[in-house]
């Protein structure tokens, strides 16, 4: 069973031990370790003090020295940066094995300054002990080990061996032993991108030494190498005069965790004297009692690979290079021995930690991550649309899976074919399933893939990630649950796409933008109708219309999501919409986005030319108001004009005055009488508005927006449902549509409707009914 942090501590065990100093040292690392995770940050004025200074910008030593808490908090706010909450940091998780493994580092500086004999007695322990366990734990008879910092170091120095075993000559002679007879290193297409070019670059040999063998084509797994075809590849070389030099297979490729043939590939390099040197997750397998063949064939290799720290979650421990060698010479001048004690103690983080866990431990964490692979194995059988990539069914530590839509909808859309470039649609909307689910669910660990054959995949790892992330079962069931929810979305998506473009292309005021790298329905662009525009005032329009469309669409009512589009789209000033639901309406949804994009043109249109509107409208009412005037003064007379002379002439002999309404129309920029507001031929042209769509549909209690009211009931198809919808909506909209025109009358068009509809209906006293008019307007 694993220890928790708090159960057990370390500070517990060294308190005890003899050496004060190894005491004070695990104190130290207990302290430093509690500060560090202990997720107290600085005070609010230790923040200020600190964004106040520049503190990403090296400066001077200071003169007096810190002390260990001050140097602690600093290397805390490093390492957190200026995140403020302690859920938003993502760390792995530390446990004891792993303080441990952090012990160890201290402990190397310490035991370096022991004398030089009592030096060389402990560190050969430790490697002895080391290399011991190892080798027995991974099936890895009478073998060596090298530790390492780099995991592709053991490989170089691996290949410094057989360098100087097939070349005799070649430590005084160097290169030019290899001129004449060129070594060649074969690696499978499925290895990991640049293992083959660090090995070139570090041996100083060309590139032409490296030969990459094809993975199989017509029979067996994809990503396994094809032995007839490195056989002919062996022969043709050794025909040329090179030299096969080394072989480099996978027990677990890197992307699908798929296994070579080992047991094949041995033969071949024992028939042409090379070496065969096997790396991949699926080697740590070989502790368990249950092993496949496949990968018992690589304790028969002449060298491996282990990566034992993400295996059982120890962090800074080395990776380890087994091998078998009977020179021990050549393996020091190769660099896989060290006569330096120091060199010795990279062994000891893993000494420590593997002692810590011990052979059961070690047994359970590897176990636990293989039934992990199981348990979702099983689960991903029982789900439609999922394909997986897996090897063997029954010891797979490695799940690759893939959505792929092979299935007939079940309501809506259309799959005929799908539609030019199906597999880059498919390998982006798995690349959103991927990065979902690790967002979702962060403890499963899964990441996106880049298969050949498969395209873009989800890989579930949990040799990799488990012990580091502590992933447990229900993990793993809330994985599964979050992919049953966003199959659906995945599959509606993937059959929408035509429709939505089929929708699109029959506006001609969008554009349908193709961008096979946006996991959604697709992008569109509103085209401006007006044609009288130069090219750059017609691009500002563009880009403008389409900022604030996309602003709009985003405040509405709706699940779907809308986006500017990726990051490095070509295509500018367009409209992303995102993944859909089973009753997503586009009809609808494209209707919606060009009435919009129709309303956002004319108000701009209006707002252009509200300045000159306003101008001539000014200048013609203070033309209409002069001639009303003198109109005034002719039916009048001057007498009437006079301040005093006026109100009296004005009592014996009232005038009656006509005074004519005026509204101003800044739609069409003009003055117009009252006088036609009350006629309906007035009305019936104002209904010619109605040519502009409306974005107003009649929606159920509860429903959003783009959304068939009923998809997927049993009683009634989906046809015939949406058919009915779509009427109701044209009635609705068409009715709406009556109800805004008639708002649209300014409110002063009512005022002299109300009111001179009462004045006409009962009788003015003469002289009054110049007032009652003066009032109204």
């Amino acid at each position: 069973m694993m220890r928790s942090q708090t159960g057990f501590s370390i500070h517990s065990r060294v308190s005890v031990m003899m050496d004060p100093t190894l005491a004070e040292m695990g104190n130290h690392l207990s302290d430093a370790m509690k500060i560090l995770e202990s997720g107290k940050l600085e005070s609010e004025q230790g923040k200020e003090r600190r964004k106040l200074s520049w503190k990403d910008i090296p400066g001077p030593l200071q003169g007096d020295g810190q002390d260990v808490v001050s140097i602690l908090q600093l290397v805390q706010n490093l390492m957190h940066g200026d995140d403020d909450q302690q859920g938003q940091r993502r760390m792995q998780y530390v446990g004891e094995q792993g303080h441990m493994a952090l012990l160890g580092h201290s402990l190397a500086a310490y035991i370096s300054v022991l004398e030089r004999e009592r030096l060389r007695k402990l560190t050969t322990r430790i490697l002895s002990d080391t290399t011991l366990w190892l080798c027995r734990l991974f099936r890895y008879e009478n073998g060596s080990a090298y530790y390492h910092e780099d995991d592709r170091e053991g490989l170089v120095k691996v290949c410094r061996l057989v360098i100087n075993t097939h070349y005799e000559d070649y430590a005084t002679e160097g290169f030019t032993m290899l001129s004449s007879k060129h070594p060649v290193i074969y690696q499978s297409a499925a290895c990991r991108p640049g293992l083959g070019q660090h090995l070139c670059s570090q041996l100083a040999l060309p590139l032409s030494c490296l030969c990459i063998v094809p993975c199989n084509t017509m029979f067996g797994s994809l990503h396994q190498m094809d032995v007839a075809l490195l056989d002919k590849l062996i022969r043709d070389d050794r025909e040329s005069g090179k030299v096969p030099l080394l072989l480099i297979a996978n027990a677990g490729t890197p992307g699908a965790g798929h296994t070579d043939k080992l047991s094949r590939l041995k033969e071949l390099c024992v028939q042409y004297n090379m070496w065969l040197h096997v790396e991949g997750v699926n080697l740590a397998t070989l502790a368990l009692g249950q092993v496949s063949s496949a990968v018992t064939a690589a304790t028969k290799c002449d060298s491996m690979t282990l990566t034992p720290g993400p295996w059982l979650g120890l962090p800074a421990v080395p990776a380890v290079t087994l091998y078998r060698h009977e020179d021990p010479a050549l393996s020091l001048a190769a660099g896989l021995t060290s006569s330096q004690p120091v060199e010795k103690l990279r062994a000891l983080p893993l000494w420590l930690s593997l002692q810590y866990l011990g052979h059961d431990g070690i047994l359970q964490r590897i176990k636990h991550a293989s039934q992990l692979s199981q348990q979702l194995l099983e689960h991903l059988k029982t789900l439609a649309s999922i394909k997986t990539s897996v090897e063997d069914e029954l010891n797979s530590p490695v799940v690759v899976f893939r959505f792929s839509q092979d299935s007939a909808p079940s309501s809506g859309g259309s799959v005929e074919g799908y539609f030019a470039g199906e597999r880059d649609v498919l390998d982006v909307l798995n690349r959103w399933l991927g990065e979902q689910l690790a967002q979702q669910v962060p403890l499963s660990g899964v990441d996106v893939v880049e298969l050949e054959d498969e395209g873009t995949c989800v890989r579930f790892s949990p040799l990799m990630t488990a012990a580091a992330l502590g992933t447990q079962e229900n993990d793993v069931a809330a994985l599964v649950e979050k992919l049953g929810e966003m199959i659906p979305v995945l599959s509606c998506t993937l059959r929408y796409r035509q429709d939505f473009k089929d929708e699109v292309l029959q506006q001609a005021s969008l554009s349908y933008i193709e961008d096979l790298s946006w996991p959604g329905l697709g992008g569109v662009r509103y085209e401006p109708r007006a044609t009288d525009l130069d090219e750059d005032k017609r691009q500002h329009s563009v880009e403008k219309i389409n900022s604030d469309l996309l602003k709009k669409l985003m405040e509405l009512d709706t699940d779907l999501y809308f986006s500017g589009g990726p990051e490095f789209c070509e295509e500018k000033n367009c409209i992303f919409i995102g993944m859909a639901t089973e009753d997503l309406d586009v009809a609808e949804l494209v209707e919606t986005i060009v009435s919009i994009g129709r309303e956002i043109e004319e108000s701009g249109k209006l707002f252009e030319n509200m300045t000159e509107v306003v101008r001539r409208g000014i200048q013609e009412a203070e033309l209409q108001l002069q001639k009303a005037n003198e109109e005034k003064l002719m039916e009048e007379g001057v007498l009437r004009q006079i301040p005093l002379v006026g109100p009296v002439l004005n009592w014996f002999s009232p005038v009656q005055a006509s005074v004519k309404g005026r509204t101003f129309n800044l739609a069409e920029g003009c003055l117009d009488s009252t006088e036609p507001v009350y006629s309906v031929k007035a009305q019936m042209n104002k209904e010619a508005s109605l040519d502009s769509p409306k974005s107003i549909t009649k929606r159920f209690p509860g429903q959003k927006l783009f959304r068939r009211h009923g998809a997927g009931s049993d009683s009634v198809s989906d046809t015939s449902s949406v058919s009915q919808l779509e009427e109701s909506f044209r009635e609705t909209a068409h009715v709406q549509a009556n109800n805004a025109d008639e708002a649209e009358v300014p409110e002063e068009r009512h005022v002299h409707i109300v009111e001179e509809t009462a004045l006409s209906d009962q009788r003015v006293p003469e002289g009054q009914e110049t007032e009652s008019v003066d009032t109204l307007r």
